[in-house]
């Protein structure tokens, strides 16, 4: 678990294996110690997946701190043998989903998808506005999956991981979430 330092001090053991057991068993200093390695190491991924949800870099910043609050107050549900960053991610997901859940429209995300840097010059601001509009009222269940699945393009697999979910539920969410756009696409007056 924990070593002393020449100070006398606790310090984090080398290996992940022991990082992880100290996070999840080791004594308050030694928890305290693999908490701060683990954030550290860990911070930008949480962050990075979190925005790629929210679509937003400042609620993804507001939402890391969430997701490690919450990491530091679950970790008697850490289990070392499965690693860190599955679990660090469906806790994020959970975190994005609840703002998700509870954020107002107008906040969830952009009044634009931004154009991609080789944008097709026939989709207009005004389309991707709709899309967008589209996108918000979908569930956020759908639209979690949806934006990590088509417009990330993450494997299936990732995605149902990082849900808690099978992937044939993600496929069954993207199907859905794809239905719904369209339909409401259509009734926005825009057609394939």
């Amino acid at each position: 678990m924990a070593r002393r330092n020449g100070k006398g001090e606790e310090r984090m053991p080398n290996g992940s294996s022991d990082l992880l057991n100290a996070f999840r068993h080791g004594s308050p200093e030694a928890f305290e110690a693999a908490f701060e390695t683990l954030f550290h190491q860990h911070q930008r991924a949480v962050y990075g997946w979190i925005l790629r949800i929210v679509r937003n870099p400042a609620t993804a910043e507001d939402l890391t701190v969430e997701t490690f609050w919450r990491i530091y107050r679950a970790r008697d549900s850490f289990q070392p043998s499965r690693g860190f960053e599955g679990w660090a991610r469906r806790i994020a997901t959970r975190a994005a989903l609840d703002w998700l859940r509870s954020a107002r429209p107008e906040t969830e995300l952009p009044a634009e998808i931004p154009a991609p840097a080789t944008a097709d010059s026939a989709v207009s601001a005004e389309i991707r506005r709709k899309i967008a509009l589209a996108f918000q009222r979908l569930a956020p269940k759908l639209r979690i999956a949806a934006t990590l699945a088509v417009i990330e393009e993450l494997p299936q697999k990732d995605v149902a991981e990082a849900l808690g979910i099978s992937v044939a539920a993600v496929k069954l969410r993207v199907f859905r979430a794809l239905r719904l756009l369209r339909r409401d696409l259509q009734q926005q007056g825009i057609t394939s």
